[in-house]
C-alpha cells in the first residue's frame, strides 16, 4: 500500500488550474462555442494539458481532460501517467466537473486524483472516488 499523498499547496493548484484556461485558448469549438481547457498534474511532478476538440460529428469530439490525459501517455506511457491531480476550467466560468466518460479515463490512471473545476463559488475540489464511486476498473476484474 502506498503513503497517503500531501494535499496539493495553493500554488500548486493555482498553476494547474492557470495551466488549464491557457489549453481552453487553443480549442476547437465552432458548434458549442464552449471552450474547455484541462491540465493534468501527475505524480512525477508533470503537467499535461489539454483542450475540448469538437467535430461535426458530435460523437467524435473529444473533451480536454481526455486530450491531457492521452497527451501524458503519448509522450511517457501509460505507466508513467498516474494522475495527482486535475483542474478544468471554460472560457464561461460555470460549474464544468468531468463528464462521465472523463470520469471512466481519468479513474483508469488516478483513482485517487483530486479533480479542480469552475462551480458556483468558484473553484471547487472532489476526489475521483466522489465523482464515480464504485467505478469499474481493471481491479474489478480480480
Amino acid at each position: 500500500m502506498s503513503a497517503p499523498r500531501s494535499e496539493l499547496t495553493s500554488k500548486q493548484q493555482h498553476e494547474l488550474v492557470a495551466a488549464a484556461k491557457r489549453a481552453y485558448e487553443n480549442a476547437y469549438a465552432p458548434y458549442s462555442n464552449f471552450r474547455v481547457g484541462a491540465a493534468v498534474l501527475l505524480d512525477g511532478g508533470e503537467v499535461f494539458a489539454g483542450c475540448n476538440v469538437e467535430n461535426a460529428s458530435y460523437g467524435l469530439t473529444n473533451c480536454a481532460e481526455r486530450t491531457a490525459i492521452f497527451s501524458a501517455i503519448a509522450e511517457l506511457g501509460s505507466k508513467r501517467t498516474k494522475i495527482r491531480a486535475i483542474a478544468v476550467v471554460n472560457d464561461r466560468n460555470v460549474a464544468c466537473s468531468p463528464c462521465g466518460a472523463c470520469r471512466q479515463v481519468i479513474t483508469e490512471f488516478g483513482a485517487d486524483a483530486d479533480i479542480f473545476y469552475i462551480g458556483p463559488k468558484g473553484v471547487q475540489r472532489s476526489s475521483m472516488r466522489e465523482l464515480l464511486p464504485n467505478c469499474f476498473s481493471s481491479e474489478s476484474l480480480t
